[in-house]
């Protein structure tokens, strides 16, 4: 006589919920990465064109050379692209810094709050003097 050695059956898991934070961190990294390289160019091109490319340097800057600057739709793109992804990138880096060094989930609530809040002032205020400064 032969024995068959049948493995047990094991129900298959229950679907699980899907969620929009399940994958949060995979595209945050993503993210920190894609907008790291995009400011790289972004922000050298700025230098280059800002400083080096144009006769006098930095010492034609003045807010008469912005508001001509700002008076084309390219300038305030750049600007407020360069804002942004700035602002997201340096956020997201500082949450990493508190979820590792932040001990107790209360301290981390409390930095990551005023973490957010810091971030939505700054954008908020930034792209509105990039999109409402009279050219």
């Amino acid at each position: 006589m032969t024995a068959t050695l049948n493995p047990p059956t094991v129900p298959a898991p229950a679907a699980k919920k899907r969620s929009g934070w399940r994958h949060f961190e995979r595209h945050a990294w993503f993210f920190m990465r894609i907008s790291g390289v995009a400011l790289v160019f972004l922000a050298l091109g700025h230098m280059l064109i800002m400083l080096t490319i144009t006769p006098d340097g930095v010492h034609r800057v003045s807010s008469t050379f912005v508001a001509e600057r700002w008076h084309q739709p390219f300038w305030r793109g750049w600007d407020l692209i360069m804002l942004w992804l700035a602002e997201l990138h340096g956020t997201n880096g500082v949450r990493v810094v508190i979820d590792d060094y932040a001990r107790k989930p209360a301290t981390r609530l409390v930095l990551r709050t005023i973490l957010a809040l810091s971030a939505i002032i700054t954008l908020v205020a930034g792209s509105y003097a990039l999109i409402a400064f009279p050219a």
